[in-house]
């Protein structure tokens, strides 16, 4: 296992660039990580790192030892993942990115009940809004959110992901409330900054129409957005999994649902490869089990939903007056 440590140690060296970086993504010191290179190339008799002021770069022999030495390493989990099987379970680490305010509200808790089902699962998440690179960062799997780019990386749509205009029963008593987009433009919103599109899109018919709403406050972070939108100060745009406890408890209230909003997906992507990991694959069947279909975080659009209505339809061409049953929420 020395062996296999020091040349997991020299693959995250190459792959980030230096020790320092290779230290933090390994959670080891600098001092471990180095001498784990140096035994590695006093064993092997030959430099495998060229180190300069700049940084550290492999050798024509380290590049040759790193690929060889993926695929030994690939090969060994699989195989340990084929005998884990075997005795019933799934082992080995899974390391996952996903977004920030959707991980911790929604996949967290998921994570440690995969954790409990299967006990020999080391999980390793990074909660970031930063679009990782996962083959070169050595990630399992991401959660990613919207649109994806052509890539050669694997992907599964889980659920969609839809979007609403909130605002405070209060603002909305104080101000009006918007009966078309146009509207918009006489309150006061509440705007997204981690974006340079601060337009705001909805579908009319068969066209879409656009809004730049004025707003002199500005976040990157959805929970606050949330957090002014309750507190009556404007109106904003959130995905429902942010919005929905709020929704379902009345301190914010979905507006101009005649007009919807362009819908976006939830996606786990994984490498490339026809072979799916075990703990891959448990973990996609999880998110599917609990997210698939009409997420559980659409209060909104419940009721389309439990009529057989289409959801991309402004629901007012579509509703026809009927009892609301007494456990329904929003």
């Amino acid at each position: 296992m020395a062996e296999l440590d020091d040349i997991r140690s020299f693959i995250a060296v190459v792959e980030a660039g230096g020790f320092g970086r290779a230290a933090q993504t390994l959670g080891l010191a600098k001092s471990i990580v180095s001498r784990r290179v140096s035994r590695l190339e006093e064993e092997l008799g030959t430099r495998l790192l060229s180190r300069t002021t700049r940084g550290v770069a492999a050798t024509e022999a380290g590049l040759e030892f790193k690929a060889r030495s993926e695929r030994i390493l690939a090969e060994l989990e699989e195989a340990r993942e084929a005998v884990a099987q075997r005795a019933g379970g799934v082992a080995g680490r899974l390391r996952l990115a996903m977004p920030m305010t959707f991980g911790n509200r929604h996949v967290a808790s998921l994570l440690g009940e995969l954790a409990q089902m299967y006990p020999r699962l080391e999980i390793d998440v990074q909660a970031s809004d930063r679009y990782v690179d996962l083959i070169g960062e050595r990630f399992d799997a991401a959660i990613r959110i919207g649109s994806l780019k052509d890539s050669s990386l694997i992907a599964r749509k889980i659920a969609p992901v839809h979007a609403t205009v909130v605002g405070s029963p209060a603002y909305l008593e104080r101000r009006g409330r918007p009966t078309i987009p146009a509207d918009l433009n006489d309150h006061d919103c509440l705007l997204y900054s981690g974006t340079n599109d601060q337009d705001w899109v909805f579908r009319t018919g068969k066209r879409w129409i656009t809004v730049r709403p004025p707003g002199r406050m500005h976040s990157d972070s959805g929970d606050t957005l949330l957090a002014w939108a309750v507190a009556g100060l404007g109106l904003t745009v959130l995905p429902t999994f942010i919005a929905s406890d709020a929704i379902r408890s009345g301190a914010v209230e979905p507006i101009l649902l005649d007009y919807p909003m362009p819908t976006r997906a939830l996606y786990v992507v994984r490498p490339p490869g026809a072979y799916v990991p075990g703990k891959v694959r448990v973990l996609i069947d999880l998110l599917v089990e609990r997210f698939g279909g009409t997420p559980y975080w659409d209060p909104c659009q419940m009721e389309a939903h439990q009529r057989g209505l289409r959801l991309d339809e402004p629901l007012s061409e579509q509703l026809t007056p009927v009892a609301k049953p007494a456990h329904q929420a929003a």
